[in-house]
């Protein structure tokens, strides 16, 4: 990992994401870059300086963002980091896509805002759609204290189609916090089975990683792969849960969109998604 995106809008949210970012980048000794977005009553770049004069709530705003921008890459900077900021005018999510694949993001790491329990807007970015698209792994912060370095990291999967190199991703963060992953694998109602027979999956990837020795396995039989995952939670120290996404049908490949948008909008832990 050597380069770490925080998209920020200031929110409590967006802050716990952004010292979760520098914690990261800390670990990895890796660059880390803080951007914000404003949207403004007209074409802000193109404005000159003269009609700036015009929007004096928009330049305090501007003075405002560009300040809470220089505290942030002062914290890093503290920590011995090289960082950048970047403001951003008029932006919508597709431009965070456009910033992160311009300076090849190797992970990005945001916060939801609004009220709890729900994705919010980001200024004017659906959290959902940087989910959804982004090339890099994402972690989104919620309204649970970010425990970090994480110690217990679950895995959720079916495990029905090869997850490998999302699960190199999760053991290198595992192996830099010195973690315990926990391979969760959730039967719903249309696929309960064995607990021995939902172990095989789990079994066969972990025969791909032979040096992984700290780890646990779990199948549960639940209603919903969502109820699942929050028994697990209740039942286990969790730091962060991880998960898989397709870009083409929005988030897991494993399950329905409509299920891993509950567990992203509804956990109040961090959840990664890691894009195949």
């Amino acid at each position: 990992m050597k380069n770490i995106l925080v998209p920020t809008d200031f929110s409590e949210n967006c802050t716990k994401a952004a010292y979760l970012g520098i914690k990261m980048a800390k670990l990895y000794d890796a660059e880390i870059h803080f951007l914000h977005l404003m949207t403004t009553p007209v074409d802000w770049v193109k404005l000159s300086k003269l009609k700036e004069k015009r929007y004096p709530e928009t330049v305090k705003q501007i003075g405002i963002a560009k300040a809470k921008l220089r505290a942030l890459e002062k914290e890093a900077e503290h920590e011995g980091l090289k960082c950048r900021t970047f403001l951003q005018f008029d932006s919508g999510q597709k431009d965070i896509l456009e910033h992160s694949g311009h300076f090849r993001h190797d992970f990005i790491i945001t916060g939801s805002s609004g009220t709890k329990g729900v994705i919010r807007e980001i200024t004017g970015s659906n959290v959902e759609e940087i989910v959804r698209k982004a090339n890099a792994p994402v972690i989104v912060v919620k309204d649970e204290t970010v425990s970090f370095p994480f110690k217990n990291i679950v895995f959720v999967s079916d495990f029905k189609e090869d997850v490998s190199r999302a699960f190199k991703e999760v053991i290198s963060i595992a192996n830099k916090c010195n973690a315990r992953i926990h391979l969760l694998r959730i039967n719903t109602q249309t696929d309960f089975n064995s607990i021995e027979l939902g172990l095989n999956p789990i079994e066969q990837l972990l025969s791909k990683f032979p040096e992984l020795k700290n780890y646990s396995m779990a199948v549960y039989n639940e209603t919903s792969v969502e109820t699942g995952i929050n028994t697990f939670v209740k039942q286990n120290p969790v730091d962060l849960i991880t998960m898989v996404t397709h870009g083409r049908t929005g988030f897991l490949s494993l399950f329905s969109k409509s299920i891993a948008e509950g567990v992203t909008n509804h956990s109040a832990l961090p959840v990664m998604t890691i894009h195949i």
